[in-house]
């Protein structure tokens, strides 16, 4: 195996570690053995005793590997120093990806299409989208690792356990994402009330992607400029505009 072979395969096996933090999250990762679950972190100022020794306890019985840090080492891994309780966990998650590797796996004369994300900060709403994405007809969510809400156990709790089941594709920048699809023959299309077509008479002959912007302020001007068709969802009685949770779910379950 060459160096390069080797580390796209170290980098494809990280792409799909999803970290979660706080303790009766991980409890109820560990009680679920379906999860396949990598790696348990404590903080060494975790008292004995309690939820921690169930948590210790369950991680022997599996057999996963338990790594003790010091406060600092353990707010780096969980990314939240507030709420992480002192304990994390490295959950692999197959369908969790880099939009890379996603590009690289799929078969070209297959079209898809995706949910893009741009500043979703809510995470309720996050979590409602990945549990439409789940249940819907959708190939899978792209979210960016800047600027939308992390995958937080309130997310976990919006999305009713989904969000292990649901394909997510993780970038860094969402622009540079949308380009490299755009150069696989990929339409991007935002959602605006102000477009002429509506969402429900779109008939792409390509595969597609569908932006999402945030909840206040929409679709940021850089994504504007990508995209290459603007879409609404036909209003009645004078309704401006919907959740964007809702507008997943239309999305989702579009035929």
């Amino acid at each position: 195996m060459t160096d390069s072979s080797a580390y796209q395969q170290k980098k494809a096996f990280f792409d799909n570690l999803l970290t979660i933090y706080g303790r009766k999250p991980v409890l109820e990762a560990l009680q679920d053995n379906s999860l396949n679950i990598y790696k348990l972190h404590l903080a060494d100022s975790n008292k004995a005793g309690g939820i921690v020794a169930e948590i210790v306890a369950l991680a022997e019985q599996r057999q996963i590997e338990i790594q003790w840090h010091d406060r600092k080492a353990l707010s780096r891994i969980s990314r939240n120093s507030k709420q992480d309780q002192g304990v994390a966990a490295d959950i692999q998650v197959a369908k969790h990806q880099s939009v890379d590797e996603f590009i690289h796996h799929r078969k070209p004369d297959q079209p898809f299409n995706l949910i893009a994300l741009d500043s979703i900060t809510n995470p309720q709403n996050l979590g409602m989208i990945i549990r439409s994405v789940c249940a819907g007809s959708v190939d899978g969510l792209i979210i960016p690792r800047k600027g939308c809400a992390a995958l937080s156990p309130l997310v976990i709790k919006a999305s009713v356990g989904t969000l292990f089941k649901t394909r997510l594709l993780h970038c860094d920048d969402l622009a540079t994402a949308l380009q490299e699809l755009k150069q696989q023959q990929t339409s991007i299309c935002t959602l605006s009330s102000h477009a002429k077509q509506s969402l429900f008479d779109y008939k792409p002959k390509q595969s597609v992607v569908y932006v999402l912007g945030n909840e206040t302020e929409g679709v940021s001007a850089n994504i504007s400029k990508i995209a290459d068709q603007q879409l609404r969802i036909p209003m009645n009685n004078g309704v401006e505009s919907l959740n964007v949770a809702i507008t997943a779910a239309l999305i989702a379950f579009r035929q």
